[in-house]
């Protein structure tokens, strides 16, 4: 058996000195990887050895948390619940950019189109359209194997299945309602008539919930949405009316349903087995 290489003083020397190739530290750092004496022979000051392992470890071990994270726990969220809701896909950067930039045309719309005194209050239409569709994209884009690259990791956690898709859920309900609520304000005509959207988000919201625990989010919610197009399009055509779907006994309709559909939510539990919706088993 042929005696273990070692390192010689002079390549030691040149190591420590910065005065090898890139090629070379690899090969060098691979060998002290694996060999207890040539590591030993390597000069090096404790101090600065163990201030640097310090430095890593408290950046390994406490990353610093993003601003979300942050404001979560000020808010007396978990640790461990605002780093998971932190990390929610549809509330990306590109996701919240993409709310307000809906919110923010919706608007200009509804101003540009109330300065024709014959156009009356139909400028609000598009953004109550619009409105109620946006928490059902974001929890369509908030859990599952085609949206979060993590997916897989977190699943095995205690918090996978249906306590993952419900903190998404009602973390991005309440980003779009705060976000869409901040617009409300500032659309022409009544207050209230500019708040219709609300319970119908709700309802939407509610109903997308309940059928993710059957079909995967993406395709719940699209359903959902294209539904929600499609009922407001007929009922315009047939009253003549584009707030049509926004009136009093609309909004009642809405509110009945979101009562309904709550409960289901709860007791459709159950269909999330394991951690894992049956949509996502294979």
């Amino acid at each position: 058996m042929t005696e273990q290489w070692h390192l010689p003083d002079e390549l030691i020397e040149r190591y420590t000195g910065g005065r090898l190739e890139p090629v070379q530290v690899m090969s060098v750092e691979s060998h002290l990887a694996r060999c207890e004496r040539c590591r030993a022979a390597v000069p090096y000051e404790g101090e600065w050895l163990a201030a640097s392992w310090a430095g890593i470890e408290d950046l390994v071990d406490r990353p610093r948390r993003r601003l979300a994270e942050r404001v979560l726990c000020r808010a007396g969220v978990p640790e461990h619940v605002a780093t998971f809701l932190a990390a929610t896909p549809a509330l990306a950067r590109g996701w919240l950019v993409a709310v307000t930039a809906v919110t923010a045309f919706a608007v200009a719309a509804a101003h540009l189109v109330n300065r024709d005194p014959r156009a009356g209050l139909e400028g609000l239409v598009p953004f109550l359209v619009v409105a109620p569709v946006l928490p059902p994209a974001g929890i369509a884009l908030a859990y599952g194997p085609r949206v979060d690259p993590v997916h897989e990791t977190q699943a095995a956690t205690p918090t996978g299945g249906s306590r993952a898709l419900l903190l998404r859920a009602v973390a991005v309900l309440v980003s779009a309602v705060v976000l869409t609520g901040m617009a409300t304000p500032l659309l022409p005509g009544p207050p209230g008539l500019a708040a219709a959207w609300l319970l119908p988000a709700l309802a939407l919201t509610a109903a997308t919930l309940v059928l993710s625990t059957r079909f995967a989010p993406l395709v719940s919610a699209t359903a959902l949405t294209a539904a929600w197009f499609g009922a407001v399009v007929a009922a315009a055509r047939l009253t003549g009316d584009g707030l049509a779907p926004f009136s009093p006994a609309a909004q009642a309709l809405y509110g009945a349903a979101t009562l309904i559909l709550i409960p289901l939510v709860y007791l459709r539990r159950a269909r999330f087995d394991s951690g894992e919706p049956r949509w996502n088993r294979p």
